[in-house]
């Protein structure tokens, strides 16, 4: 064979032959989400922007195979194990209530959390420094903010006498965050009513139904289900005229009060890293879990003024965001 016959046949060899970093951008993974929609769809899209960051695009390097479960937790152990059974390469479930169920539904798929309880207490993992297993993520410790939230909320309506919250009995993130919020609601000259829902329907009759002299405001506590429907609680708050307290600023765009909290953008940001790592091949036992405490603190003035509030300045100056 002749040299420029032999160099045209490896040339052809290597055209048709792919090259193994080549062949491995081809994959497109597969992403599980499993969340209780509302609010969380903002963890999502920080979850997009963040993988666009590291040079992963929606649709040529994976796709979002995204579950909501509507505020309903029975069908969140179903909908994960679904995911597994469809051989996804990984599945980020979003809230303590829905991490659990993922976890106790799948064996294999690795998982990202997002939970707002400790998830060493918890059991999800061993520890924040070595997760072990296949699961790791991110904590908010949103429970230790209830008391924050509660003194925010008497501040911005200093003549509030009496706070109403929703919360599933069957949820302990939600038990713990309504213990803790009592005992704040003494400290604060408060009386605090709560009222156990559990489902989205329960919750939907029990807003309708709540009368004024029953809850002066309506403060949330750490409960998926129930946060899944702020925009319902915003709403029927506005309509009866009472403040309210949210976690996240979604609720406040749509005409809640306040919120203190997490921005559920900014986590889904931090989670594209964890995903990005594991897809590549990194091991969830050896990833540290990350505490999220960066809080802000908004405030919807165009809200106030309809409810009559007038809000200090000090909280103002305060705010992270103010809504006009």
């Amino acid at each position: 064979m002749d040299r420029r016959k032999f160099v045209s046949v490896i040339a052809g060899s290597l055209l048709a032959t792919p090259h193994p970093a080549t062949a491995q951008a081809t994959k497109i993974y597969r992403i599980g989400v499993v969340l209780q929609g509302g609010p969380y769809y903002q963890m999502v899209e920080g979850l997009r922007d963040g993988l666009k960051e590291l040079g992963f695009v929606e649709g040529t390097q994976y796709l979002l195979h995204i579950r909501d479960t509507k505020g309903d937790l029975k069908t969140a152990e179903e909908t994960a194990r679904n995911l597994e059974h469809e051989n996804v390469d990984l599945i980020l479930s979003i809230a303590s209530s829905v991490s659990r169920a993922t976890k106790r539904a799948t064996e294999k798929v690795p998982i990202v959390f997002f939970a707002g309880e400790d998830p060493v207490d918890s059991g999800l993992v061993n520890s924040f420094a070595k997760p072990g297993g296949r699961v790791t993520g991110i904590t908010s410790l949103s429970v230790d903010l209830t008391a924050k939230r509660l003194e925010i909320l008497k501040a911005l309506s200093p003549k509030l006498r009496r706070v109403v919250t929703f919360y599933g009995p069957a949820n302990p993130v939600a038990r713990e965050s309504a213990a803790t919020a009592r005992r704040a609601a003494q400290q604060l000259g408060l009386e605090f009513d709560y009222r156990e829902v559990r489902s989205v329907a329960e919750l939907q009759a029990g807003l309708n139904a709540l009368k004024t002299d029953e809850g002066e405001a309506i403060f949330l506590v750490s409960d998926a289900m129930v946060v899944s429907q702020t925009q319902l609680i915003a709403d029927v708050a506005k309509a009866k005229k009472v403040p309210t307290m949210f976690s996240e600023r979604s609720a406040v765009v749509g005409g809640g009060l306040a919120s203190y909290g997490v921005s559920y953008y900014a986590v889904g940001r931090l989670a594209a890293k964890y995903v990005h790592r594991m897809l590549l091949g990194a091991n969830p036992a050896d990833l540290p879990v990350e505490r999220f405490d960066r809080f802000e603190l908004v405030i919807n003035i165009k809200t106030a003024k309809v409810l009559g509030l007038t809000i200090p300045q000090s909280l103002l100056l305060r705010a992270d965001e103010v809504i006009q």
